[in-house]
């Protein structure tokens, strides 16, 4: 394996496809196609191939298939007299080939991708003239006894074998629907080929979750020397097969037949069955547009759709009086079909008439009842133009026959292309019918809709998926692996100390507990960094993973340098964490004798929040928030009399009551790491992450996150990353903007976040999740803008220390300052099911502890005790005090 990566720089995965490049001895090209899913995609994928070298270049490729690849030979292109370097490199991470770009291969990996849309049938056209078929068709026809031996006990050589069933297959090429040569081929596309398997990689290659690596090389890697080695062995015997029997490129197969023996269960997969429903009732005239508005609509409707009943009539929109209005004049008549009454066009009387057996009215004229040529087929045939698909049974119970005639003037149909038979309503069973017009409309609007969904989303979609995307309340991220899961998620992102234990990390962590960060702190896998103070004690923190933070720590954060900070800087400067008390020790023993603990303690406290140390526990960090003084202060503390120790009352006078210092600045205290000098290494690191992080990664993401130098300073990453297929650009959220960039799973998820959201529209119960404004999983103030504030709230929200947002299918619904003095509420209605639950999920929240005791003075602007979101609280639990309305934990 390091061979092969050092050989080519990647190693082919499931993920990850390799199509190396080099000239064998002859100075031929061979193009190898490392992958690893197995012969049986691999074959077909072949076929195609040298189907599509052979008519684009007119030459034989010579192409053979393996477990682990493909391997094709191709002559020199410049002897060739090819002008191949032309070709598209959409797709294709070309970034080793520099060195051999001017010794162009004629085919590169472009050459061997397909439209999953067209590679089924690729391989069908082809399968007639492959050695795989003649084989089968020759094993086909003497299990068919066509092939029979003149002396049965005897063996008939293999030579002869072939030269029958060479003879018998160029006879048998001219009948379509030869029954073994749709054997054989049934065979080939079913037995041995996974043609869905190859149309599914077509598939994920197009959407980039499998992603096209191209290289060359001076010399076949130590994987292309494998297959090279079968590449040989297969050209031993598969060349010497003889002419005759390749003779099968002009096969004329019956493709109804074939279909019939191939299935079409794929065709129950694709086709959506909303859109089905909403066909139904178009063919149908059930539509509000379709609605019956006079008596010549009457007249209309029973000529298109056949006989109806009464019932049926009204709720078409017709007046019980339209249909005996035209039976007065002679234009409908009244028959009884299949033991109930319906109304039908005159012009149907002779049809039902010798179709059925029906009874006619009196005074029908002549002309109306002269034979036609098929009167039942003319039935069916309008029956299958006005339904989607159907079975045979529920035909023959429309018209009251029995299901072996209905069936077999079903066949009638088929055998002149006017129906099809297959599997086709997604929720069917067994086989149906469908009228060919009909089918071919249900595809178009199946796929558009399959297009519909790569639509850009809108922008709830996005805010819904984002904390699904960052493991919000999944409970699928557990103890100290799932921490360092969501830390690799999280780091460089900057959120307030005070909610990153409290709302940040137990979000997405399930039992998260403080220990866990401290083992990962300790034993050195995480570490922290300050990012800005806040009033209150309070401040900006990030937290990385110890491999990455020299790429992805931002420069210090401005600091006016005193003497004291270089000195506590030069403490540390060694390189090793230190405790408090020797920083004090050495500060003290060399610059500054005189300097007091609270002195040193704010000193260090200045250059953490500045992003120039940090410490292997979280421990000072709580000790800051939960004191409430100033970083040195011990008033908090009661002084311990006796120092701990055998000897301790001996020293006791001499020296400080506690060896480590205040509590918050216990621990082991270092210097950040070096940043990484290299910008691109840096970029690149930090493109990955924000991707990691974000899924779709926009200009106000960005922005949110205060990179230095922006988006500009990923962009370039981005779309090298869009080049090389680690990441996709489009238009994914409506109202961002182009550049877009987003991880291919990301973009599966938002769509599917998206449909389930309008599904669930109404239809369930509404879902709320509580977030620190700041958290990285809040679109609102970052990727998307905060929505206009409530008339009368007074102020706007944003991304503020303390500050919290609630969500409901990712729709703002509440917005909390810090402590909970001011709510600001979107849900107008006070009743409305999305106000109630966010209520919910908020006294949740403080009841859990995680945000305090909450009292809540105004919402949007006025009083709480009198504003309309007052009930919507007071049922999650709020109670009103004289303050406000108020929720403890």
């Amino acid at each position: 394996m390091d061979e092969q990566r050092r050989a080519c720089g990647h190693v082919p995965d499931d993920r990850t496809i390799l199509v190396e490049r080099f000239r064998d001895e002859l100075g031929d090209w061979r193009v190898v196609i490392h992958s690893p899913f197995g012969a049986q995609v691999h074959a077909p994928w072949a076929l195609a191939l040298g189907a599509r070298l052979a008519e684009r270049y007119g030459m034989d490729a010579q192409v053979m298939h393996a477990d682990d690849g493909i391997v094709l030979r191709l002559p020199d292109a410049d002897l060739m007299g090819l002008d191949l370097l032309d070709q598209d490199p959409v797709h294709l991470d070309t970034s080793r080939d520099g060195a051999y770009d001017n010794e162009q291969a004629p085919v590169g990996a472009a050459d061997a991708v397909f439209d999953k849309g067209e590679i089924s049938q690729i391989v069908t056209d082809q399968v007639g003239g492959s050695a795989l078929f003649a084989s089968r068709f020759r094993e086909c026809a003497a299990r068919a006894l066509l092939l029979p031996r003149r002396s049965p006990g005897k063996r008939t050589p293999l030579w002869q074998q072939r030269q029958r069933a060479a003879q018998l297959l160029q006879v048998a090429s001219e009948f379509g629907s030869f029954p073994i040569v749709l054997e054989a081929v049934r065979e080939c596309l079913q037995d041995v080929f996974d043609v869905p398997g190859l149309t599914e990689l077509m598939g994920d290659i197009e959407s980039r979750r499998v992603r096209l690596v191209e290289v060359t090389t001076p010399e076949p890697s130590p994987f292309a020397r494998s297959l090279l080695f079968g590449y040989v062995a297969q050209f031993l015997y598969e060349g010497d097969s003889p002419l005759a029997e390749r003779r099968a490129a002009a096969l004329s197969l019956d493709s109804r037949l074939l279909s019939e023996l191939l299935g079409q269960a794929e065709l129950r997969e694709l086709l959506d069955a909303d859109v089905l429903t909403e066909l139904e009732r178009e063919l149908q005239w059930l539509t509000e547009e379709r609605r019956i508005k006079d008596v010549e609509g009457v007249a209309d409707l029973l000529r298109v759709l056949g006989p109806l009943t009464e019932a049926e009539l009204v709720e078409r929109g017709s007046d019980p009086a339209w249909p005996q209005e035209l039976a007065a004049s002679r234009r409908a008549i009244r028959v009884r079909i299949a033991g109930a009454d319906h109304w039908a066009a005159v012009e149907d009387a002779g049809r039902l008439r010798d179709a059925l057996g029906t009874a006619l009215p009196v005074g029908v004229p002549e002309a109306f009842t002269e034979p036609v040529k098929d009167p039942f087929g003319d039935l069916l045939a309008r029956f299958a133009r006005t339904h989607g698909p159907f079975t045979s049974a529920q035909a023959a119970a429309r018209f009251g026959l029995g299901a072996a005639v209905t069936d077999g003037g079903l066949q009638r149909l088929a055998a002149s292309g006017r129906v099809v038979q297959g599997e086709f309503h997604p929720a069917g069973i067994g086989q149906e019918w469908c009228d060919a017009g009909v089918l071919r409309r249900l595809r178009r609007r199946s796929l558009a809709a399959l297009r519909h969904e790569l639509e850009p989303v809108p922008p709830a979609a996005l805010a819904s998926f984002l904390p699904q995307w960052q493991h919000l309340g999944s409970s699928s991220l557990r103890g100290i692996d799932g921490l360092a899961r969501a830390i690799e998620q999280l780091q460089g992102a900057s959120v307030p100390a005070s909610a990153l234990e409290k709302l940040v990390l137990p979000s997405r962590v399930s039992h998260y507990n403080s220990t866990l960060l401290d083992e990962l702190t300790t034993s050195g896998e995480v570490l922290w960094a300050g990012a800005g103070a806040l009033p209150g004690k309070d401040g900006w923190v990030s937290l990385y993973l110890a491999d990455a933070a020299p790429l992805l720590l931002p420069p210090p954060h401005p600091l006016e340098l005193t003497a004291l900070h270089e000195s506590v800087l030069t403490a540390l400067s060694g390189g090793y964490g230190l405790f408090f008390r020797q920083i004090a020790d050495q500060v003290r023993a060399t610059t500054h004798p005189d300097a007091t603990d609270p002195q040193l303690a704010d000193a260090v406290w200045d250059l953490a929040w500045s992003g120039r140390l940090t410490n292997d526990t979280l421990a000072p960090l709580r000790a800051m928030l939960g004191s409430g003084r100033t970083a040195g202060s011990t008033a908090h503390r009661a002084r311990r009399t006796v120092p701990r120790g055998r000897y301790g009352s001996l020293s006791a006078a001499a020296r400080p009551a506690s060896r480590t210092g205040p509590p918050t600045v216990s621990g082991r205290w270092s210097l950040l790491p070096a940043s990484e000098q290299d910008p691109t290494h840096r970029a690149h690191a930090l493109a990955r992450t924000l991707l990691d992080r974000h899924g779709v990664v926009t200009r106000g993401a960005v922005a949110a996150e205060g990179v230095e130098g922006g988006f500009s300073a990923v962009y370039r990453v981005l779309s090298a990353f869009e080049d090389s297929g680690q990441a996709r650009r489009g238009y994914v959220v409506e109202g961002l903007g182009a550049a877009q960039f987003a991880m291919d799973g990301a973009v599966d998820r938002l769509r599917a976040a998206s449909t389930a959201r309008d599904r669930a529209e109404g239809q369930s119960a509404p879902r709320a999740v509580v977030l620190a404004a700041a958290d990285p999983a809040n679109a609102y103030g970052a990727a998307l803008p905060w929505p206009e504030p409530p008339e009368g709230a007074g102020h706007k929200p944003g991304r503020k220390a303390g500050s919290l947002v609630v969500l409901v299918d990712g729709e703002l619904t509440l917005y909390m300052e810090r402590g909970g003095k001011t709510l600001l509420a979107w849900a107008t209605d006070p009743d409305a099911p999305a106000l109630h639950a966010a209520a919910g999920t908020l006294a949740a929240a403080a009841r859990e502890g995680a945000l305090g005791t909450v009292t809540v003075e105004r919402a949007n602007g006025a009083p709480a005790l009198t504003a309309p979101l007052a009930r919507a609280l007071e049922s999650a639990g709020f109670h009103a005090t004289p303050r406000g309305l108020r929720l403890r934990p």
